[in-house]
């Protein structure tokens, strides 16, 4: 699994939640990062939050699918806000899970 969030305390957290259900958890702190990090690892899901520096979420998840099509991410996401959740759809997230309820995330990764 790769999480990718600039606040290495979110990273942390999102971590702690999906903990149990990877068997390895990679980090980055941005959306080159994560495109570099996913061409290397291939995760089986990407966690990825929107606002970053460098590159954004929506726009790391364009380019990651554009190279490996199959690849599954989730947006994790502070923004509650459907044109957001809309260009995330867009760019071929396959869920989108607010940060406020993180627990979110383990009930959609129980029904990939």
């Amino acid at each position: 699994m790769l999480i990718v969030d600039d606040h290495p305390a979110m990273r942390r957290m999102i971590g702690k939640v999906v903990g149990e259900m990877a068997s390895d958890i990679q980090e980055c702190e941005d959306g080159a990062e994560a495109l570099a990090a996913y061409a290397r690892c291939r995760p089986d899901l990407v966690l990825m939050d929107i606002e970053m520096s460098r590159m954004d979420g929506i726009t790391a998840t364009r380019e990651i699918l554009f190279s490996f099509p199959g690849a599954k991410i989730v947006i994790v996401s502070k923004h509650d806000d459907e044109q957001i959740r809309e260009a995330a759809r867009k760019a071929g997230a396959i869920g989108y899970v607010l940060k406020e309820n993180l627990m979110a995330i383990r009930e959609l990764l129980g029904n990939l």
